[in-house]
């Protein structure tokens, strides 16, 4: 079950996660990136390791999370993973305009910089609902734009609730409001090649570790992560 609540802007220990990339990099060749800037992660084991690393900072909210972004298909050097990291700036900067929605910058599964936007449930949704209102369609439909303005960015959902309610309801009310979601911002032009994931975790990866109601843990989250397209424009030094 849910409680409704005000909008709650969705925050992280920088610290923390800084200091878990200080203890990894330690004992890999892997270097984590921090914001605007991408990290490099070598092949083999150290392209394990970095898996490993972008699972810690892909996660601003507390927990261990699915990562984001299949395996790329070559090594990533430190000049291409800058560009990237440039690039997912301008995309940031971009979804930064979009009402509603919490950006920030994380790593993918990769060690690459990627963008998360965050949509608070309660705006989304009325409460235990998973049908959009007609103010979070006008949001979505300008994040639509987004996406479409950034066809190299690969996208994965994510739908979270609260712990106020068991697995049997959570994970299929979060699975259905991913959908949505999806399934809206498809109906504003975005391809559907572009959305690689759709996952309802329900009270998993909470950003308030609480079993209480907490709308900060109740939340869409979006990530928008480098496309092999883009990764292959990198490394040939002509992504802009």
């Amino acid at each position: 079950m849910e409680r409704t609540t005000k909008l709650s802007v969705d925050v992280f220990s920088d610290a923390a996660i800084a200091a878990e990339i200080t203890a990894t990099s330690s004992r890999s060749s892997v270097r984590s990136s921090s914001t605007g800037a991408a990290g490099t992660a070598g092949a083999g084991a150290g392209g394990a390791l970095g898996a490993l690393v972008g699972g810690l900072l892909n996660n601003s909210h507390r927990g261990t999370g699915a990562l984001v972004g299949a395996a790329i298909g070559a090594a990533v050097g430190g000049t291409a993973g800058n560009l990237i990291g440039k690039h997912m700036d301008k995309v940031k900067a971009e979804a930064e305009a979009v009402k509603n929605a919490q950006v920030s910058t994380v790593t993918d599964a990769n060690g690459l910089t990627a963008v998360k936007v965050t949509f608070d449930s309660g705006i989304l949704f009325q409460t235990n609902k998973y049908t959009l209102n007609a103010s979070a369609k006008n949001d979505l439909a300008q994040f639509a734009q987004v996406l479409k303005n950034n066809a190299d960015c690969e996208v994965a959902i994510q739908g979270y609730t609260d712990a106020t309610g068991n697995d049997g309801i959570n994970l299929p009310l979060s699975q259905n409001r991913a959908n949505a979601v999806s399934t809206y911002l498809k109906s504003c032009g975005v391809a559907n090649s572009q959305i690689k994931s759709v996952e309802g975790l329900g009270s998993a990866n909470p950003v308030v570790n609480t079993t209480a109601a907490c709308a900060q843990n109740r939340r869409v989250e979006v990530y928008m992560y480098a496309s092999q397209a883009m990764v292959n424009a990198a490394n040939n030094g002509t992504l802009k």
